[in-house]
């Protein structure tokens, strides 16, 4: 069996991209398996840049079939964009390249309207969403009135679905919100012709994810965001809408258990953060804007400027014990040459206590400060080097101790934006 598992370890933006680029040349099948276009990875190959928000990241591989899993929700409107921008560039020429379950959620106008209108709302207290109506999406799936990919396929129920959707959510924005609404026919009419277009990529892809484990063939599971925006395991509020973890690749993946394999957690060798939320080790100037600008930390979805901080230790040790992992890709390594001190976040200390964990508790985790532990720094451009023994020393002391402080061991170092400017320490498949 050859099933890898690849999350995120922070608060997303990690790099899984170039990781699932990197690794896909060995799959047979990459599956997304939760979130939406709220997800941006951002793959470099040759100079040449692509950013993908639906579609799985190992679309640059011609043999990998890339699969959206049933755990997402789909924006149609996106997902064709998508496909047009990387077929004029010579991709994805092939439909059955791309499938999509024909179980996973679709996300409306209406849904993306209520998002900004409830967060805009909000004032100082917003979550910081994407505005990408990818909660309420979520919302309308669970309260088991949600549009379904199949269900673009089928006038009848596609009607009687958006017609649920809206006799709520149209209230909504109009009573509560005072913003416009939404018509009926007219996102029937648009929807069914989404429905045509994405006919040759819908499938039962749990159905094919079992047939290609049992027959041996080498499947990536791809996560979006990351453990600390988990709906149940991170720093709620400021969470995402789904689960990130590596368990939710049973569900939204529609895989058992049983045949998930081995998983590699991504953290970047800083951290950093999008929107709102407590940020312990954040460096709010100095610092954290060379971190910002050395490592072209601005959201690929939504271009906002990522808050920049220390490596939290904490955090990734929390996601580690959460998803199991068996390895850590530690990327963006080269963006902390030239700082001095390097400092990492050992625990937390709040009202005279240290902190071995996240609080549950957004009050509490607000006033908790990070404890340090202070490393030597190093000098020079990483990009060529691609043996571990090839880094500075200090470099390497910086990794062995992440190694200690997260009791993962790293498997993969980033030291540039290009697919090949890693070095590559064990097979992922064989972890």
């Amino acid at each position: 069996m050859s099933v890898l598992v690849i999350v995120g370890t922070q608060w997303g933006d990690e790099g899984k991209g170039k990781v699932v680029d990197l690794f896909a040349s060995h799959a047979d099948i990459v599956v997304r398996y939760q979130g939406g276009n709220n997800a941006g990875h951002t793959l470099v190959v040759g100079g040449e840049k692509t950013v993908v928000h639906l579609i799985p990241s190992g679309v640059l591989h011609e043999q990998t079939t890339c699969m959206i899993g049933p755990g997402l929700v789909v924006d149609p409107m996106v997902l064709c964009t998508e496909i047009d921008g990387l077929r004029a560039r010579g991709l994805l020429q092939r439909d059955r390249q791309l499938l999509i379950d024909e179980r996973a959620h679709v996300i409306l106008p209406v849904h993306g309207a209520l998002d900004r209108a409830r967060d805009a709302a909000l004032g100082e207290r917003a979550i910081g969403t994407t505005g990408r109506g990818i909660g309420p999406a979520y919302e309308d799936k669970m309260a088991r009135r949600g549009v379904r990919m199949i269900d673009l396929l089928d006038p009848a129920v596609l009607r009687l679905r958006i017609e649920l959707i809206l006799a709520e959510r149209n209230i909504l924005l109009r009573e509560v919100y005072g913003v416009e609404t939404f018509e009926a026919e007219m996102l029937i009419a648009e929807y069914l012709r989404y429905g045509e277009r994405l006919r040759p990529h819908l499938a039962d892809t749990t159905a094919l994810v079992h047939e290609a484990i049992t027959s041996g063939r080498r499947i990536l599971f791809e996560g979006a965001q990351a453990a600390m925006l988990d709906i149940d395991h991170g720093t709620y509020p400021y969470v995402t809408s789904s689960n990130t973890v590596a368990g939710a690749v049973a569900t939204g993946g529609g895989v058992a258990p049983r045949w998930v394999g081995r998983v590699l957690g991504i953290a970047k060798a800083y951290t950093t953060r999008v929107g709102a939320g407590s940020f312990p080790t954040e460096l709010t100037e100095g610092i954290g804007e060379r971190l910002r600008h050395g490592g072209g930390e601005y959201g690929s979805t939504t271009g906002r400027p990522r808050r920049c901080g220390w490596f939290d230790a904490v955090v990734v040790r929390q996601a580690a014990r959460l998803s199991g992992l068996a390895g850590l890709a530690l990327t963006k390594l080269d963006v902390l040459a030239g700082i001095h001190p390097l400092r990492i976040a050992v625990a937390y200390e709040r009202d005279g206590q240290r902190l071995d964990h996240v609080p549950a508790s957004a009050r509490e985790f607000e006033s908790a400060r990070a404890v340090y532990e202070d490393l030597e720094g190093f000098d020079g451009d990483l990009a060529g080097i691609r043996r571990f023994e090839d880094l500075p020393a200090a470099a390497q002391r910086y990794v062995s101790r992440i190694e200690e402080l997260t009791g993962v061991p790293v498997t993969l170092i980033s030291v540039g934006a290009e697919r090949d400017e890693t070095i590559l320490l064990r097979d992922p498949f064989l972890l």
